[in-house]
C-alpha cells in the first residue's frame, strides 16, 4: 500500500468478444498499414435480425507510391461476400470495399476480410462484427443527458470496489437525436480504459451502446482515480465540454491472503458517522466533523483521503492512529460549487483496516 498521505480533488461483453477484438485490433499494425489506410478497420453492425443480410461499406485510401490493384480477397467463411474495385486505384486515391454478412447464425459474429494487393507483401485486414438476434429490443430506459448530438442514459461512469486484476465493464446507452448519421468515437482514453461503440454508425433516431472496459492492472495507486473522456460524433472530432463523460475508479488494497490469526492483530476503524446531512441555512459554506477511532490492536493508517466532486474541502488532523486513539475529520462544503457537481458528493478514505479498506462518507446537501 502506498505510504504517502494525500488529500486531493481529482478531476460489462464476453471474454471471447474481448479476445477477438484485441486480436483484430493488432492485425492492421503491419507494414501494410503504411500503404493502405481505412477510415474504420473494424465496423460494428450492432444488433442484426436473423436471416436479414447486413452490408457495410469500408472507406479506404491508397497511401503507397504506385497505383494499387487488389489481386485477391479472402474471408473467414463463405457467409461473407465482398465487392471491391477490379481496376487500378491511383496514388492517393480513395476506394470502397463492401462486405455483406448473411446473418444465418444467431449470436456474436466476427468476420475477417483480407485484401491482397500489389503494394504490400502482407494482406490488409478488415473486420465486420455484430450480434445476430431474433428480435431487436429497444432500450426501455430514459435518456436524461445530452452529449453533443446524442442523448444518453448516463454521463458519469463509476467503477467501484475494483480489485487489482479485475477487468470490469459498464455500458452507456445512446440515441442519435440529430438529423444525420454519425460515427461516435470515445476520445482521450487513458491507458487503463478501452471503449467500444456499437454500432459503428448510428442513423438518425437509432440507438446504440458504448461499452467502457477498465484494466485495473494499469492503475497506479489505490483509492480514487478520476478522468474525463469525450464522445466525438466522428473520428477526429474536436474535444468540447458538452461531449464530456466523467469516469471514476476506486481500487482497493488486497487483504485476501491474511490468516485468521493475522486478522486478530489488525486495526479497526470506527466512525461517529458515515453520512452527513448538510443544511446551509443561508450560509455560503458549512462544516461538519467526524470522529475517527482505532479500536483495533495495531496502528491504523489512512493512506488516502479523496473527494469525488468539487465543492468540498477536507482536513484530517491525524493519518496514523495508535490503539485507542482518536482523530478528527473536518468536511467543509461550498454551497455554490457543490451545485455544479456531476456525481454525488462523497469523501473516500483508503485504510489498512482489512474489514474497512474503503470507507465512503456520503454528503447529503439540502
Amino acid at each position: 500500500m502506498k505510504k504517502n498521505f494525500k488529500a486531493t480533488i481529482l478531476n460489462g461483453p464476453t471474454g471471447k468478444w474481448i479476445l477477438s477484438f484485441c486480436l483484430s485490433a493488432l492485425l492492421p499494425l503491419t507494414a501494410s498499414a503504411q500503404q493502405i489506410t481505412a477510415k474504420n478497420e473494424v465496423i460494428d453492425c450492432g444488433n442484426v435480425i436473423y436471416e436479414h443480410p447486413v452490408t457495410v461499406k469500408f472507406e479506404l485510401q491508397n497511401r503507397s507510391t504506385q497505383p494499387l490493384v487488389i489481386k485477391d480477397v479472402k474471408t473467414s467463411c463463405g457467409c461473407t461476400q465482398v465487392e471491391y474495385p477490379k481496376g487500378e486505384v491511383p496514388v492517393g486515391g480513395s476506394f470502397t470495399v463492401d462486405a455483406t454478412y448473411d446473418s444465418r447464425q444467431l449470436g456474436h459474429f466476427f468476420k475477417d476480410i483480407a485484401l491482397y494487393s500489389n503494394v504490400t507483401q502482407r494482406p490488409f485486414y478488415l473486420q465486420i462484427r455484430g450480434v445476430v438476434v431474433e428480435e431487436i429490443i429497444d432500450f426501455t430506459g430514459q435518456y436524461p443527458f445530452t452529449i453533443a448530438d446524442v442523448k444518453a442514459d448516463v454521463n458519469n461512469i463509476e467503477f467501484d470496489d475494483v480489485n487489482r486484476g479485475d477487468i470490469p465493464m459498464q455500458k452507456i446507452h445512446i440515441k442519435n437525436t440529430s438529423s444525420k448519421s454519425i460515427s461516435p468515437v470515445v476520445m482521450h482514453l487513458p491507458q487503463y480504459l478501452q471503449a467500444f461503440v456499437s454500432p459503428t454508425t448510428l442513423a438518425p433516431g437509432r440507438e446504440g451502446t458504448i461499452t467502457m472496459m477498465l484494466d485495473s492492472r494499469r492503475l497506479r495507486d489505490y483509492g480514487l482515480t478520476q478522468t474525463s473522456v469525450f464522445l466525438g460524433m466522428f473520428p477526429g472530432d474536436k474535444v468540447h465540454p458538452d461531449k464530456e463523460i466523467s469516469v471514476s475508479t476506486v481500487l482497493l488494497p488486497a487483504f485476501t491472503e491474511m490468516t485468521e490469526q493475522q486478522m486478530a492483530y489488525t486495526p479497526r476503524m470506527m466512525l461517529s458517522a458515515e453520512e452527513l446531512n448538510i443544511s446551509f441555512d443561508g450560509k455560503n459554506k458549512k462544516s461538519e466533523t467526524i470522529i475517527i477511532e482505532n479500536t483495533g490492536r495495531t496502528e491504523l493508517e489512512i493512506s488516502s483521503l479523496q473527494m469525488f466532486t468539487e465543492g468540498m474541502q477536507v482536513k484530517l488532523n491525524k493519518t496514523h492512529l495508535a490503539k485507542g486513539e482518536q482523530g478528527r475529520l473536518k468536511i467543509t462544503v461550498d454551497a455554490r460549487l457543490i451545485k455544479k457537481a456531476r456525481s454525488k458528493p462523497r469523501v473516500l478514505m483508503i485504510t489498512n483496516d482489512p474489514k474497512k479498506p474503503k470507507v465512503i462518507i456520503n454528503v447529503n446537501v439540502k
